[in-house]
């Protein structure tokens, strides 16, 4: 499959054109092992007196967020730390619930940092920056002890060490837990630093706060504009330096695993001044999560990746069994996992567990209630694990979750199989940042899932936690200096035009949605949105189907803005509003995701061209073609995104097909 398609269709029939290549000139050129103590060494400092005049506004406090805004308040910096949550308790980071990784070796099963690095690199389906990847390996060891330092109640073993289990896409045990509530107990942990430097005076919080605009001042980012969604004040916050730690955008498609608030907003705000998108396209699909019951659904809950330790995960062999499972006899029963992937079983990565769910359904295989004649299910079974183990020991290890599963769906999860199918989880994608996490944009840096920078076309389980918690407490604090050490910058005033032009964009779209004298609520829009983008932007992705999509996003686009209907008015708490100005951005942000998935003509990670894939159905990369970062550039309203490639050099592995057999 090569370029000379007529130059990709004349670039997709100009949906996009192409502009520089880009590339990080931050990591230092010395060997891989050396780069972060390299760049840390060469990183210009900020003397303590100097610290104290510079202010630093922290968008975001889940745990890349609350993490950063801690450290740099701790340093002696001026932090503002803005959340649309009432607490910084209830960030998404708590959904994060089966572990962090951390190359430390408890187990002594061969695992080392560099195992890390090269499990993270092929999990990503070698689509990451090698000198990003080597890093986050390289501080995951800091992160369990600064946790253990707070009081973080990790699993212990009978002689007092931590505990680790084995997550997906490794043969290792390097997932460190606390039961099935790691995300819930390291986001206190951050918590408790983040209210340290409350107490301290160097961090102020506004909570109920959403970013709706980013002030952009001769090129530099200097300060937000967010509206008080309480009292519907909308208020001018400048400073010396932006930092985002937003999360995710998992929820363009409706129905994911996301908090209902989790948004693209801020970063999308941000790209639309400037800032890069890095490979929107890529999106896990998660394959433990407890299938849609019904068409009123508004979220999709996530059953822990950890259980996929214990629990089998199996199908019956005959079409359309519809048995009791328990009557199901074991030689009638097909563990597609273990029969597949022998050397990883039912612990391969999550697109790969995804995809083969999805196929044995597509088939007719499925288990559960039909939607659209299809029975969408498939079960994972703990009858082998709590025979071998014990009740109370399964308990031990993932009670909560079993609770949680029980509440939901009304089965007893130790008696009866959970019936599990794929949903959207986890955004690879991101703005587009440096190896110092600084975007396109000078001065707005960028933490966590909001930035592409790690992961590449998948995330490997346990990796989300051990990225927010490396950007927040080692790597951001070590080189937002280098960019702080030219300041105290010039002063910018609220009326500045910068400043003036930021904060008349927001009135006159709130103004917009409240006037506008439309029939249809800003919810159906979202969820045909969604529908369209799990359709034809979903687990499988085709050219024909990616154009489709397009074309009816733009569509519904423009009749959102023609027909959308916001009730009540901005001087009060009105969800309506926030969520009208979320889906607009979701509208825009769609059609990104769809243009970069059918640009990219090859199959990687949780990205699955149809048209690109081996014999068995495996996703077929073509490294000679698009062994890059896709950094797309907004280049106005009416006029088709800018791609400028940032090409992937691997000189410590080698770029081969993915294999889990």
């Amino acid at each position: 499959m090569t370029q000379t398609i007529e130059t990709q269709s004349d670039l997709i029939n100009g949906l996009y054109r192409e502009g520089a290549n880009i590339g990080d000139t931050k990591a230092p050129h010395v060997p891989l092992r050396d780069r972060w103590e390299e760049r840390k060494f060469r990183a210009r400092l900020v003397n303590p007196a100097n610290r104290r005049k510079l202010h630093i506004i922290v968008v975001g406090t889940g745990l890349a967020g609350a993490s950063a805004a801690a450290t740099l308040g701790e340093a002696g910096y001026n932090v503002s730390a803005f959340f649309y949550q009432d607490s910084p308790r209830r960030a998404h980071s708590i959904a994060a619930q089966g572990g962090i990784n951390a190359a430390k070796n408890y187990k002594n099963d061969n695992d080392s940092v560099h195992r890390l690095f090269y499990d993270t690199v092929k999990g990503g389906d070698y689509r990451s920056r090698e000198s990003n990847v080597y890093r986050l390996a390289e501080v995951s060891a800091n992160i369990i002890d600064q946790a253990v330092a707070q009081g973080v109640p990790f699993a212990r073993e009978y002689g007092g060490l931590l505990d680790n289990r084995s997550f997906g896409g490794v043969q290792v045990s390097r997932t460190f837990y606390a039961r099935g509530q790691t995300g819930q107990q390291l986001l206190l942990g951050a918590y408790q630093a983040l209210e340290r430097q409350v107490a301290a005076g160097t961090v102020t919080t506004h909570r109920r706060h959403e970013m709706l605009e980013v002030v952009v001042v001769d090129g530099r980012a200097r300060g937000i504009i967010a509206r008080d969604m309480v009292t519907g004040a909308i208020e001018t916050h400048l400073a010396d330096v932006v930092v985002l730690a937003t999360g995710g955008y998992g929820n363009v498609f409706y129905l994911s695993t996301n908090a209902m608030g989790s948004n693209v907003t801020a970063t999308w705000r941000a790209h639309r001044k400037g800032a890069f998108f890095g490979n929107p396209c890529y999106t896990q699909i998660h394959p433990t999560c407890i299938p849609v019951s019904g068409d009123y659904q508004s979220k999709l809950t996530l059953m822990s990746e950890s259980l996929r330790n214990d629990g089998r995960i199996w199908v019956p062999k005959q079409k359309g069994d519809d048995r009791d499972p328990r009557q199901i006899p074991e030689d009638e029963r097909d563990y597609y996992l273990e029969r597949k992937y022998p050397a990883f079983g039912n612990l391969v990565p999550r697109d790969i567990a995804s995809r083969a769910a999805k196929q044995v359904c597509d088939e007719g295989y499925g288990v559960g209630p039909k939607v659209d004649g299809v029975s969408r299910g498939v079960y994972l079974d703990f009858a082998e694990a709590i025979q071998r183990m014990g009740r109370a020991a399964v308990s031990a290890k993932y009670g909560n979750l079993f609770d949680m599963y029980a509440r939901i769906t009304g089965d007893n999860p130790y008696e009866v199989p959970m019936r599990i199918y794929p949903a959207v989880h986890y955004t690879m994608g991101g703005l587009w940042v440096d190896y110092d996490l600084q975007s396109s944009i000078p001065g707005l840096f960028v933490a966590g899932e909001a930035n592409f920078s790690d992961h590449g076309a998948n995330r490997l389980g346990a990796s989300a936690l051990m990225q927010g918690l490396s950007d927040g407490y080692f790597v951001l604090p070590n080189t937002i200096n280098d960019y702080l050490a030219d300041g105290p910058f010039e002063k910018v005033s609220s009326d500045h035009p910068a400043v003036v032009e930021a904060v008349t964009s927001v009135r006159e779209r709130i103004k917009y949605f409240l006037t506008n004298n439309g029939s249809r609520s800003v919810d159906s829009f979202h969820k045909e949105l969604g529908h369209i983008m799990w359709e034809y932007c979903g687990m499988e992705r085709t050219e024909e189907g990616l154009k489709k999509a397009i074309e009816l996003i733009r569509a519904l686009r423009e009749e959102f803005w023609r027909d959308v209907k916001v009730l009540g008015t901005n001087e009060e708490l009105n969800q309506a509003l926030e969520r009208a100005g979320r889906v607009a951005d979701f509208l825009e942000l769609g059609e990104l995701m769809c243009i970069d998935a059918l640009h990219r003509r090859e199959s990687c990670g949780g990205h699955f061209r149809a048209e690109s894939q081996t014999e068995d159905g495996e996703a077929l990369r073509h490294d000679d073609e698009f062994a890059y970062v896709a950094a797309w550039e907004w280049a106005g309203g009416d006029q088709a995104p800018v791609l400028h490639k940032e090409p992937l050099v691997y000189e410590n592995i080698e770029m081969k097909q993915r294999s889990y057999k």
